[in-house]
């Protein structure tokens, strides 16, 4: 897999901590039930992603993002730009991406979030599509900036995140899930969601305070594998969180606001 530490390194270094600094406070609003930031900064993540798409495609990236005076008008002139086959992820610069960036403008704009007036209030369903939608613009980034699979790309994506939720508390190497009445399956989960990558089979063990070692491996991480939750590598001690598993996460263990 990629170095995270090497991913949008072919961007000017103040564009890039705006796009990571930005899909962080999405993804972090979104866990602790936060819907009107999460969705202000789908706004704003829209602003930066046009100004990289916009510089991909004239071959000049620029210092910092900038915000165009018409969203929708700004990605439709993105349309019209000449189309250079060769360049990897033309099609997805030129139309994909732009064609997905007002949607997101238009619920920070027109449902209750940047403005008043709109006919809706900030929510969780609403947060739900900025967060997917910003998911899936970063790995297609990654994907044309690193020339990797879509699927290694949204690894990469997962990896660059840190996921936080306000029942995993962490204090040096250790982590607790504050909430010890819930199961130790979902306490697993959640540990596993706050981590970025491989977690130690036998850290995660400590972290939830099962005392069995032979059933932890086989009464909870076998049968979260086998629900494809989570990836457990047996021979080598690891376990790590699927894509599933975060949306397990995301959908049931959510805070409720």
């Amino acid at each position: 897999m990629l170095d995270t530490s090497q991913a949008f390194s072919n961007l000017p270094s103040e564009l890039r901590r705006e796009l990571l600094d930005c899909y962080q406070s999405i993804i972090t609003n979104f866990v602790e039930g936060r819907w009107e930031p999460t969705e202000l900064n789908g706004g704003k993540f829209c602003e930066i992603v046009y100004s990289i798409a916009h510089g991909a495609l004239v071959g000049t990236f620029p210092a910092r993002a900038t915000k165009p005076s018409n969203m929708v008008d700004a990605c439709r002139a993105l349309e019209s730009l000449p189309s250079t086959p060769q360049l990897v992820g033309n099609r997805s610069l030129r139309i994909q991406i732009p064609r997905l960036l007002p949607y997101l403008y238009e619920i920070r704009n027109n449902r209750g979030v940047g403005h008043v007036g709109g006919d809706v209030n900030p929510n969780a369903a609403d947060s739900s599509a900025v967060m997917s939608a910003a998911s899936w613009v970063m790995a297609e980034l990654v994907r044309i900036f690193h020339g990797t699979t879509l699927i290694q790309a949204q690894e990469v994506v997962d990896a660059l995140v840190s996921r936080r939720h306000p029942l995993v508390w962490s204090v040096d190497q250790t982590k607790r899930v504050l909430d010890p009445t819930l199961k130790k399956s979902d306490q697993v989960l959640l540990l596993l969601y706050s981590e970025s990558g491989w977690t130690d089979v036998e850290r995660l063990r400590g972290w939830v305070e099962y005392a069995n070692k032979t059933n932890f491996r086989t009464k909870l991480l076998a049968p979260l594998h086998k629900a494809r939750l989570v990836e457990y590598e047996q021979p080598n001690g690891l376990v790590r969180i699927t894509s599933k598993g975060v949306a397990d996460v995301e959908a049931r263990l959510a805070p409720r606001v």
